[in-house]
């Protein structure tokens, strides 16, 4: 109440609020006084008399319209007096009084008692949390992720009503104009961990600039939606800045398959590096893991299997689909050999039909530049003009009209990559074309990640989300070299072996049947290990590098808390 009143009469505005609903009640009070004072003067005209106590009584129940009707004039004059009476209550009483009321008192002090509710700065004891200037479905994500590793998230947005919103939703938010560098002093940036500004890139560079002018090393991750923002966004001050869409196109197109069948480094850790491949159209189709002998034929070790966005620990009987896209583990050389044991380099646009890509936004631009860059044909279907009409290999037209993606040729592509940024239309084009064409491989974008699921049951082959995307990239600047997202609930991350992990051989802690993740390298003193013997001895002060869902790793913490 302290604080409500405090702000309720602390503001210039309601401080003239206050004096003029003062004005009117002292207007109000002057009425009863004349009113009280004329009713004398009738009385004793009359030839009656009552105390003044009785005449204020008999003024304010007239003018509230109660009139209990013990007091009452008999004369003309009386009555016309008791009518006006009457008029000016309900004027001044029943109308004015409620509106005036509510306006310069009860509506400040509601918005004065919601201003107390929405935090104006964070505790002065907070440190290591990260700063979001901007909420979305994103933002959700990334949140619901650092949760899960204890890490402070506060959303500075500078609405009232939608900093409410937020916080009855269990947001930790504090209320702050973006360009206000005394938003970010009450935000203890300094002490922040990070700071993600994924504004528009004219916004950002100015919470850039106010974030800049408050603290000079804090970590800062931007989004540039276009390229030209990147050199201002990094004279602004931004420490790291990204092209997240161009990093999905990117990330799009090394899915293609039918093209390119190497291995594609998607993490590195140290010497070790993390790769996915896919098993479409590979000799790897349709064997068990035990039966392909991948380790043993060229030192890569299989450390998951994606299967319709699911990422699941390989077992010996794992079976290998057209879906399948499988997770490796191994050094430069290894990976190399990998390569060889696929087949040759079938990059050549001379062997293959045109790879599809509908939409041609940011994204589906990006998708273009990359399979360019890797001498890879392809058609772009787009319905905006302008777009299409920058190259021959873009279509005009619908992606949903058959004369269109005929003419941009489903009936002959290895590969279709969906790129829109609406969800709804990504899964009705994945309904379309997979019942045009049974048997090609469905790559589509999601812009949310609820539907990822529905995307696969569509008929896509691989899905790859927007959101897991940034997640990842901010959480690996947050842990670097300590933890390694490579994608939405595929993690690589470090641990010291302690005493209940000494002294014994892999094989005997059985760590992947008892947490589900899969020991990818042991680093001894200086040297690492890349895809242990399942005999080899850790010890104390050695140091394990796995790989494992989400789920896996809080169940490792769980076992082995001392370990992390």
């Amino acid at each position: 109440m302290a604080t409500q009143l405090s702000l309720l009469f602390g503001e210039r505005q309601q401080k003239g609020n206050i004096r003029l609903l003062a004005k009117f009640l002292l207007v109000l009070v002057l009425f009863f006084v004349l009113y009280s004072i004329l009713f004398h003067m009738l009385m004793l005209y009359e030839g009656r008399q009552y105390s003044w106590v009785t005449g204020f009584y008999w003024t304010l129940t007239t003018m509230s319209t109660l009139g209990f009707g013990d007091i009452t004039f008999h004369s003309d004059a009386g009555r016309i007096f008791s009518v006006v009476v009457l008029l000016s209550g309900i004027v001044f009483l029943l109308v004015m009084l409620p509106f005036t009321f509510i306006q310069f008192f009860y509506a400040p002090w509601l918005e004065a008692q919601n201003k107390a509710r929405a935090p104006r700065a964070v505790p002065n004891d907070l440190s290591g949390h990260v700063i979001l200037t901007h909420f979305d479905d994103v933002a959700v994500n990334l949140i619901e992720k650092l949760q899960r590793y204890a890490v402070a998230c506060v959303i500075v947005i500078p609405e009232l009503q939608s900093a409410l919103d937020l916080h009855d939703m269990g947001y930790h938010v504090v209320v702050g104009e973006l360009d206000d560098p005394e938003t970010y002093r009450r935000l203890r940036i300094e002490a922040a961990a990070m700071a993600l500004v994924l504004n528009d890139d004219i916004t950002s560079t100015n919470i850039i600039y106010s974030i800049r002018e408050v603290s000079d090393h804090v970590k800062t991750v931007t989004n540039a939606d276009v390229g030209d923002s990147v050199d201002i966004l990094e004279l602004a001050g931004s420490s790291h800045v990204f092209r997240f869409t161009q990093m999905l196109g990117k990330a799009l197109s090394r899915r293609v398959l039918g093209v390119s069948m190497k291995a594609n480094v998607i993490g590195a850790f140290d010497r070790l590096l993390i790769a996915e491949a896919p098993v479409m159209r590979t000799w790897l189709q349709g064997k068990t893991l035990a039966q392909s002998n991948l380790r043993q034929a060229t030192g890569v070790n299989v450390v998951g299997i994606w299967e319709k966005n699911q990422f699941m620990i390989p077992a010996a009987q794992s079976f290998l689909g057209e879906s399948t896209v499988v997770v490796l583990a191994g050094t430069e050389a290894q990976l190399e050999r990998f390569d060889v044991s696929i087949g040759h380099d079938a990059g050549s646009t001379n062997d293959h039909a045109p790879v599809m890509v509908l939409g041609g936004g940011r994204v589906g631009q990006s998708v273009a530049m990359s399979l360019e860059a890797r001498q890879i044909d392809f058609r772009v279907v787009e319905k905006r003009s302008v777009i299409a009409s920058k190259d021959s290999r873009y279509i005009h037209g619908s992606a949903a009209d058959l004369d269109v993606l005929t003419r941009a040729g489903i009936n002959e592509s290895p590969s279709i990559i969906i790129t829109t940024h609406d969800d709804n239309l990504n899964i009705y084009l994945t309904i379309y074309c997979r019942r045009l064409r049974p048997d090609v491989q469905i790559i589509s974008r999601a812009s949310l990640d609820r539907n990822i699921n529905t995307l696969h049951r569509a008929g896509a082959n691989l899905v790859l989300s927007y959101s897991s995307l940034v997640t990842a990239t901010v959480m690996n600047l947050l842990h670097p070299q300590q933890m390694l997202m490579l994608s939405e609930g595929l993690n690589v991350f470090r641990v010291t072996v302690t005493r209940k992990l000494e002294n014994k051989p892999l094989m005997k802690l059985q760590i992947r049947e008892q947490t589900g993740c899969s020991v990818v390298a042991v680093k001894k003193h200086e040297d690492l290990v890349i895809n242990p013997e399942p005999d080899i001895v850790v010890r104390q002060g050695d140091e394990l590098v796995l790989i494992g869902s989400a789920e896996s790793e809080k169940r490792f913490t769980e076992k082995y808390p001392a370990a992390v």
